[in-house]
C-alpha cells in the first residue's frame, strides 16, 4: 500500500473551482485539493437541497482550508451565472485549471405532479449551470492548453428512479454534454470526465436507508475525482461510478443487432421486425463503441452487405469467448503432451512463451458455420443431414500476433458453391476480429454434401478460394511420426465439434464406418503442430497460413506420419499418411511461415551478466567432475532478458559438461529465470525457494533434482 507521502499527487500552482462546495461532496473536493497545494474557489449559495435559503457555508469551508495552511476564496454566485464564478477565480488567482461541476438540488415529484418550475429549476442548476461554468472557463483553458472538467451525473440518470424524472433527465443529459466537451477539448489538452457518486449529503439525507447513508462518506469519493483532475490522468470522456471506497468504469454497449430486410430494395415490415426481435435485443455479443464514427461505419458495412446480397439470410455473425483453458484443451486434443517439454508452451498458462496453436483459430469460424443454416441455404434443392456431410478442405490464415484469451467476433458467409456431380461443395469464409476490430484470423471451409450434386452448377471455384499445393516429386526433407490416442476424438470434440460421427458407434455405422472416426481437423491440428515444431521452433507467431485436403478418415489410435518438403518463399508442403495402412489422409497440404527456423532462435553473441555464473559453474564442474556426475541429471536454464528468452545454458552433469544451448538431447529439469535474478541467486541475495514462490524462478520437470544444484550455484561476491 502506498503511504500518505510516497508519490503524492500534488496540485501546486493549479486553480480549482468547485461548485456546490459548502457541504457534502463539494466540501470534500475543496478540502482535498486545498491540502494538496491547489488554490480553491469555494462556490456555494448556501441553500438547502431544494435550493432554498441562504447560509455562510462557503465561508466555513474557506476558513477550514486556510486554517490548514491552504489558499481559498469564497464565491456566492448561482451556477446559472457561471461566468461570475469563473471571474472570481480570475480576479483572485489569474487562471483556472480544474472545474468541478458539483452543485445540485432536488425537486422530487412523480411524473404527473412535476410542475414547470420543478422541471426548470432542476435543469437550470444541473444542466444549464454546468454548461454556463464550462463555457466561461473554456477560452481560458484553451489558451493555457490545459484543463480538467468534471460533470456530476447520478445513478438516477443512468438507471432511472421513481419520482425523479426531472433529475434523471438532467443527470443523463450531463453525460451527453461531457462526451462532446471531451471530444472538442482533446486537441487542447482539456479533459472532461463524469463522476457518478453515491454519497451521504444534504440531497440524499432522508432518502437513503440509515445503515447505507452512514457508510457512504463523501471523503471516500473525493480521491477518485482528484485523480481524474490530475495532469497525469489520461482519461477523457470516461464515466466513473464511485461509492463507499469503491469505483468502476461505466459505459454504453451496443448489441450485434439484426438486419431488418433481405436486400437493399426491400422495405422493412413490422412482421419481419417481430420475427427477428430476439436478435435485435440479444446482448450476448455487445461491445462498446468509442466514437460516433464507429457507429456510422458499422451502418455503412450493413448497407454494403445488403447491396452485395450478403444479408442476414446468407451470412452469420457470432462471438467466440475463450481463455487459457480453451487453448490448453485444444492443444491436448491435437496431441500436445507434457512428455515433450517444448509442448509446455501450449499447455501451461504461466509458461513465459505460452501461446495458442495456430489451428486453434479455425474453431470460431467452424462453430459459427456449424451453428447456422448457411450450407442449407446455399443448396436449397437438397435434403441432407449430418451423415451426408464431409469436411473436404480447410484453410486458415493468421494476422499479427495470436491471442490466448479474449472475445472474437466472427462473420461467416458462403464464398462459392460447386457442382461435383456426386455431391455439392459449399465453400464458406469466416473472418474473426478481436475487441479492437483488428482481423485475427481468416478461414475457408469446404463442406462436401453427398448426393447433393447434379444441379447444373459450375465446377471450378472463384479465384478467392485458396488452392492446394502439390507435393514435390522428391523424397521428403523430413518425416515425423505421431501416434494418436484411442481417446483422441473423445478429447478433441470437447473443443466444440460435437458431431456424433466421432463418438457414437451407432451414428458412425449409419455413415458407413465400423467405428467412430477422428475429426479431420484434429488430424490437421496434429500435422500442422508437427510442421511447426520442425520448421517454426514451436513458435505460433512464425505461422502465416495452412491449407489441407481431407482425403481419407483416420481411426483414433492409428499412427500418423507427416512427410515434409521445405520449399521457397517460406513454404513447407506436407502430406499425412496412416502408417498402419499406408493410406494418405491429408493431401495437397502446406504451411506458410513468416520465417522458417530450423533451430532455437537465440540472441546470437549477446553477452549477459549471468554468463559469468555459468563460467563459474563450469570451473567447479571441471574441478569436481566426480561430484558433478553423482548428481546424474541434465539441467536446462532458460535465461530471459526483457521478458523473453535470450540465452540457454545446459548443465549436463551426467557427462560433466556445461555449454551454451541449444540442448543436445533431453533435460530432466528446465528452469526459467531472468538474467539479473540468476546473478542474485548465485550471490545469495535471492533464495531459490523465495524465487520459486514469487514466480521469479519457473521449474518444469523433476523439481526435486534442482535442490542438488545449490553447491554449484554459489559463487564469490566479486562477481
Amino acid at each position: 500500500m502506498v503511504s500518505a507521502t510516497e508519490n503524492q499527487l500534488r496540485y501546486d500552482g493549479r486553480v480549482v473551482v468547485v461548485t456546490g462546495a459548502g457541504a457534502g461532496l463539494g466540501r470534500e473536493y475543496a478540502l482535498l485539493f486545498g491540502s494538496r497545494g491547489a488554490k480553491v474557489v469555494v462556490n456555494d449559495l448556501g441553500g438547502n437541497f431544494h435550493g432554498q435559503g441562504k447560509s455562510n457555508a462557503a465561508d466555513v469551508v474557506v476558513e477550514e482550508i486556510r486554517s490548514a495552511g491552504g489558499t481559498a476564496v469564497p464565491d456566492y454566485n448561482s451556477v446559472v451565472d457561471g461566468e461570475k464564478i469563473i471571474q472570481t477565480a480570475m480576479e483572485a488567482f489569474g487562471r483556472i485549471d480544474v472545474l468541478i461541476n458539483n452543485a445540485g438540488i432536488l425537486r422530487d415529484r412523480s411524473l404527473a405532479r412535476i410542475s414547470d418550475d420543478d422541471w426548470n429549476l432542476i435543469h437550470d442548476v444541473h444542466m444549464k449551470g454546468s454548461f454556463m461554468t464550462t463555457r466561461a472557463a473554456w477560452p481560458i483553458m484553451k489558451k493555457q492548453n490545459f484543463g480538467r472538467i468534471i460533470m456530476t451525473s447520478s445513478n438516477s440518470g443512468v438507471y432511472g428512479n421513481f419520482g425523479q424524472a426531472n433529475y434523471s433527465a438532467a443527470k443523463l443529459g450531463l453525460v451527453g454534454l461531457a462526451n462532446t466537451v471531451a471530444i472538442e477539448g482533446e486537441k487542447n489538452n482539456i479533459h472532461c470526465n463524469v463522476i457518478v457518486p453515491t454519497a451521504a449529503s444534504r440531497m440524499t439525507e432522508g432518502i437513503l436507508p440509515e445503515i447505507l447513508f452512514n457508510e457512504l462518506k463523501p471523503k471516500l469519493i473525493a480521491p477518485v475525482v482528484a485523480y481524474l483532475c490530475h495532469e497525469s490522468c489520461e482519461d477523457n470522456g470516461t464515466i466513473i461510478e464511485s461509492a463507499a471506497g469503491w469505483a468502476t468504469k461505466v459505459h454504453f454497449v451496443r448489441g450485434k443487432g439484426s438486419v431488418l430486410r433481405t436486400s437493399i430494395d426491400e422495405d422493412v415490415t413490422p412482421e419481419y421486425v417481430r420475427n427477428v426481435w430476439n436478435k435485435v435485443t440479444d446482448m450476448s455479443g455487445a461491445k462498446h463503441l468509442n466514437a460516433i464514427g464507429e457507429a456510422s461505419l458499422s451502418l455503412v458495412d450493413v448497407l454494403e452487405k445488403l447491396r452485395e446480397g450478403k444479408s442476414a439470410e446468407n451470412s452469420v455473425t457470432e462471438t467466440y469467448k475463450f481463455n487459457y483453458k480453451d487453448v490448453v484443451l485444444y492443444a491436448l486434443g491435437v496431441g500436445a503432451t507434457v512428455t515433450d517439454q517444448s509442448d509446455l508452451r501450449f499447455l501451461y498458462e504461466n509458461h513465459p512463451d505460452f501461446s495458442a496453436l495456430p489451428t486453434f483459430f479455425i474453431l470460431p469460424g467452424l462453430l459459427s458455420v456449424m451453428g447456422s443454416d448457411l450450407t442449407a441455404k446455399a443448396i436449397p434443392h437438397a435434403n441432407f443431414d449430418l451423415t451426408n456431410i464431409l469436411h473436404g478442405e480447410q484453410y486458415i490464415e493468421l494476422f499479427d500476433s495470436v491471442p490466448t484469451d479474449g472475445v472474437l467476433t466472427t462473420t461467416s458467409s458462403v464464398l462459392d458453391v460447386l457442382d461435383k456431380k456426386s455431391g455439392a461443395l459449399v465453400i464458406t469464409q469466416s473472418e474473426s476480429f478481436d475487441e479492437n476490430g483488428s482481423l485475427v484470423a481468416r478461414g475457408q471451409s469446404s463442406t462436401f454434401v453427398v448426393g447433393a450434386g447434379n444441379f447444373n452448377g459450375k465446377s471450378k471455384p472463384i479465384p478467392e478460394v485458396k488452392a492446394l499445393a502439390a507435393n514435390p516429386k522428391r523424397s521428403p526433407d523430413a518425416s515425423v511420426q505421431v501416434k494418436t490416442s484411442k481417446d483422441q476424438a473423445a478429447l478433441y470434440r470437447l473443443s466444440g465439434d460435437l458431431n456424433p460421427l466421432h463418438i457414437d458407434p451407432s451414428f458412425s455405422a449409419i455413415a458407413g464406418y465400423k467405428t467412430p472416426i477422428l475429426h479431420g481437423l484434429c488430424t490437421m491440428g496434429i500435422s500442422v503442430k508437427a510442421v511447426l515444431k520442425q520448421y517454426g521452433n514451436d513458435d505460433s507467431n512464425l505461422f502465416k497460413a495452412a491449407k489441407v485436403r481431407f482425403s481419407k478418415p483416420v481411426l483414433p489410435g492409428q499412427t500418423l506420419r507427416v512427410d515434409m518438403w521445405k520449399e521457397p518463399n517460406n513454404r513447407v508442403c506436407f502430406r499425412t499418411v496412416v502408417v498402419d495402412t499406408n493410406t494418405e489422409v491429408l493431401s495437397g497440404a502446406y504451411v506458410d511461415f513468416k520465417k522458417i527456423v530450423l533451430k532455437p532462435n537465440m540472441t546470437a553473441g549477446k553477452s549477459l551478466q549471468s554468463d559469468a555464473v555459468f563460467a563459474g559453474i563450469n570451473d567447479r564442474v571441471t574441478e569436481n567432475e566426480a561430484k558433478a556426475k553423482a548428481i546424474n541429471a541434465v539441467f536446462l536454464y532458460k535465461i530471459t532478458d526483457g521478458g523473453k528468452v535470450s540465452k540457454e545454458w545446459v548443465l549436463d552433469l551426467k557427462n560433466a559438461k556445461v555449454y551454451e544451448g541449444p540442448i543436445q538431447g533431453k533435460a530432466d529439469t528446465t528452469m526459467t529465470i531472468s538474467d539479473s535474478d540468476m546473478v542474485d541467486l548465485a550471490l545469495g541475495k535471492l533464495q531459490p525457494q523465495a524465487a520459486f514462490m514469487k514466480g521469479k524462478l519457473k521449474i518444469t520437470g523433476n523439481i526435486m533434482l534442482a535442490q542438488k544444484l545449490a553447491p554449484l550455484l554459489k559463487t564469490e561476491a566479486k562477481l
